[in-house]
């Protein structure tokens, strides 16, 4: 045909492809995961999972998000081993995270997400726990009640043992706790009550 020969430019018409569609601003957000509490030295069962949408509402799929644990503190690893690990958003703009290994220090971290597709970038922080150890009563706090009630015991003994001497010399106790002659001692007794340090041994709870 004559415009195939000619071309659009003969005609003076100029043809431009049309451009791709950009992704002009991100929208993260968690929607599975918030605020989880994660057993020390445990991998979660629980997942993280965020979606990244445009400023519209429409999913994102194929962008980047990117999980960072803090470096000391309450915190642990992801499955690879290390601190930071990345997803791509699925078809609904959603991105999940599996497995995280939680360290032995108990309390509140925070877990930097960032999301990024072409020049758009978004990020968000996800608060997470550790929680305490189970039995969380220390050992300080065993051995100290167990000192208290060893105390309390030697208190009793020798609350006993004074008791015994009142009697024995027919004092304030009255008449019914006067002793019979045989139980009088013939001298005074001196009683001496020595409380060494106790030893506590603290097994497994």
């Amino acid at each position: 045909m004559y415009l195939k020969s000619v071309g659009f430019a003969a005609l003076g018409i100029l043809w431009v492809a049309p451009a791709l569609a950009q992704v002009a601003i991100l929208q993260i957000r968690v929607i599975e995961g918030e605020g989880a509490v994660h057993q020390p030295a445990s991998r979660s069962t629980r997942p993280i999972t965020v979606e990244i949408t445009e400023e519209t509402g429409k999913p994102v799929s194929g962008a980047a998000v990117s999980f960072h644990l803090p470096e000391d503190g309450p915190g642990g690893t992801f499955v690879n081993g290390l601190r930071t690990e990345v997803v791509i958003t699925d078809a609904h703009g959603r991105a999940s995270l599996h497995g995280l290994l939680a360290n032995r220090t108990p309390g509140r971290f925070q877990m930097r997400i960032l999301a990024s597709k072409e020049q758009a970038r978004a990020g968000t922080i996800s608060f997470q726990y550790v929680a305490e150890p189970r039995g969380g009563v220390g050992a300080a706090s065993i051995a100290g009640a167990k000192r208290a009630r060893w105390i309390a015991v030697a208190a009793a003994v020798a609350g006993g043992a004074v008791a015994g001497i009142v009697a024995s010399r027919g004092g304030a106790a009255g008449p019914a706790a006067v002793a019979s002659p045989a139980a009088v001692a013939p001298a005074p007794v001196s009683l001496v009550l020595t409380i060494g340090t106790p030893s506590i041994t603290v097994g497994k709870p």
